[in-house]
């Protein structure tokens, strides 16, 4: 396993913690570790959920099934980054949604209550806790924002190029990783796989796009 403090010490939950009190922080909200392989359901859906998790090592989706099976990946969890806590949080419980392992993982789990609620110890640590809290839950209601505009668009290329484009900005320049395969990638975009393929060929031809398996390249200009 990596070392759980530097996935600790490098997640938005935890900015302005000490080291120190994070041996201390672990204690306080009662957490615990599980490691998990690749697709390995962390959550399913219709569980109920008490703890949050939050990714020590690896990389989980948060997807959503409809009645006939298609999968809709929502977002992807990165080391550091924290899930099911809109829902413990709003109280809503039984989840809606998956929580999936995209490849071998080791998880944290703390008891949401205990992150957002002063201890009877009250540990210098818990205020800023809090306040981190606030901030991860703004950044992820921007993120799903910004899905919503790439899947809203009326063609698959136009979702392409939307997901791409933002991608670039994210980077800071125009070749960079995507953190999907093709199949990841035609779920978080709402799209069938082979009409993906068609259009990523197409703009290739075009020399709008160049890629390699992640790898994404993006021309100077390009017309949609």
């Amino acid at each position: 396993m990596k070392n759980i403090f530097q996935a600790l010490r490098n997640s938005p939950l935890f900015q302005g913690i000490s080291d120190s009190e994070l041996v201390k922080m672990t204690k306080c909200l009662g957490a615990r570790e599980k490691t998990y392989g690749k697709g390995d359901f962390i959550y399913a859906a219709g569980d109920f959920a008490r703890e949050i998790g939050i990714v020590l090592d690896g990389r989980v989706h948060i997807v959503r099934d409809d009645a006939w099976g298609n999968q809709n990946i929502i977002a992807e969890i990165g080391v550091g980054e924290m899930f099911a806590e809109a829902f413990v949080c709003g109280g809503v419980g039984v989840l809606p949604v998956s929580v999936v392992a995209a490849c071998g993982c080791e998880i944290m789990f703390a008891d949401f209550q205990r992150v957002i609620t002063q201890c009877g110890s009250a540990c210098v640590f818990h205020g800023l806790l809090i306040r981190n809290v606030v901030g991860v839950l703004a950044r992820k209601n921007i993120m799903l924002q910004g899905k919503m505009e790439h899947i809203t668009k009326r063609t698959t290329r136009e979702k392409l190029l939307s997901y791409l484009s933002e991608q670039a900005r994210r980077h800071g320049t125009r070749s960079f990783e995507i953190p999907f395969d093709r199949q990841g990638l035609a779920d978080y975009l709402s799209v069938e796989r082979s009409a993906l393929s068609a259009e990523m060929s197409r703009l290739k031809a075009e020399g709008i796009i160049d890629y390699r398996k992640s790898h994404f390249a993006l021309a100077d200009s390009c017309a949609q």
